[in-house]
């Protein structure tokens, strides 16, 4: 690897599985010192173990992202343990245990639950790391929103689609108010990629095939597809790039 990280400190939401497990082991790989809050300790500690075992420094805290008191606890907890905070991935998200569900089929605790962390959860850790970050007078935030705001399937993951929506309006608004801070505020959008939580679905395989379908790239996106980006966004090169949503998708939604 290049160590195109060396001596960050990235703090990665939801790192203990699928998508953000594999941001954390690749950031630990490019040199960064790995920090993950999650809803489920025992998940966050195995991957700590993972980058331990590989010579790399993690440590893991158990964080509900919707929970203010649990932000601010996290933010805290990684500056006692690493002294600084350069990167912050808001990879934790409810998907695990959503299926494709007709538009009017939801109930609205699905809304306040899926909207809760998703949304709130994101700008409540943005709220608790970005004063580190402004005055350090730098750092990288990255935020995962997803295609499907941009697809047909929207109406079949009506409340979660609506919630990456915001997200991608969380992070043009975040870019416009920390971008004088040195603070780069983007974000990613993956398509229906092959998690433990997308492969859990119900018909998960018709799924993939419909979704590989709109791809001009037509195989299942994997978690090992959105490293590269995130690491880009998370590095100096993309010290000018701001309120940007890559998507990376296998070429389904083109901007």
């Amino acid at each position: 690897m290049s160590g195109v990280l060396k001596n960050k400190v990235a703090i990665i939401t939801g790192g203990g599985r699928g998508i953000g497990r594999a941001f954390a082991l690749r950031f630990a790989e490019e040199g960064a010192k790995i920090f993950i809050p999650d809803i489920s300790l025992a998940r966050a500690q195995t991957v700590v173990k993972e980058i331990e075992a590989k010579g790399g420094k993690a440590a893991a805290i158990l964080t509900n992202i919707s929970d203010e008191k649990d932000t601010q606890k996290m933010a805290a907890a990684a500056i006692k343990k690493f002294g600084k905070v350069d990167i912050l991935v808001n990879n934790a998200a409810i998907w695990y245990g959503i299926d494709v569900t007709p538009w009017d089929g939801w109930k609205t605790d699905d809304w306040d639950s899926i909207f809760s962390v998703n949304v709130k959860g994101t700008w409540l850790c943005c709220k608790a790391v970005a004063p580190l970050m402004v005055k350090q007078k730098k750092g990288k935030i990255i935020n995962i929103a997803s295609n499907v705001a941009m697809v047909p399937a929207a109406q079949f993951y009506l409340p979660y689609a609506c919630s990456k929506g915001a997200v991608y309006t969380l992070t043009h608004a975040l870019a416009r108010a920390l971008g004088s801070s040195g603070i780069n505020v983007n974000a990613i959008g993956p398509g229906f990629t092959a998690t433990e939580a997308s492969l859990a679905q119900r018909d998960c395989d018709q799924t993939f095939k419909f979704a590989t379908a709109e791809q001009s790239m037509q195989r299942r996106e994997q978690p090992a597809d959105l490293v590269g980006t995130a690491v880009f966004l998370a590095s100096a090169d993309s010290d000018f790039v701001n309120g940007q949503v890559i998507y990376v998708d296998g070429g389904t939604v083109m901007l």
